[in-house]
């Protein structure tokens, strides 16, 4: 089993989480699941383009067009 977290929201997001729920027809432990990883994900990412991004710049590449020239 996995371990349980317990979080405070204002009524107002609960009451949101609980229509999308409903409409999605998934559970709001699902929901929250996702987006937490979303979230990570997306953190994650920030923090190792922060790291290559000195490196990609000393190459020139400035735009995700110039990245995209350079795999081809």
């Amino acid at each position: 089993m996995e371990p349980t977290l317990t979080i405070r929201m204002p009524a107002r997001l609960r009451k949101d989480l609980q229509q999308i729920s409903k409409k999605e027809q998934l559970p709001v432990s699902d929901i929250v699941r996702k987006s937490i990883a979303g979230y990570i994900f997306v953190y994650k990412f920030r923090r190792l383009r922060g790291k290559v991004l000195p490196y990609a710049e000393a190459k020139g590449w400035l735009t995700d067009e110039d990245v995209f020239r350079a795999l081809k």
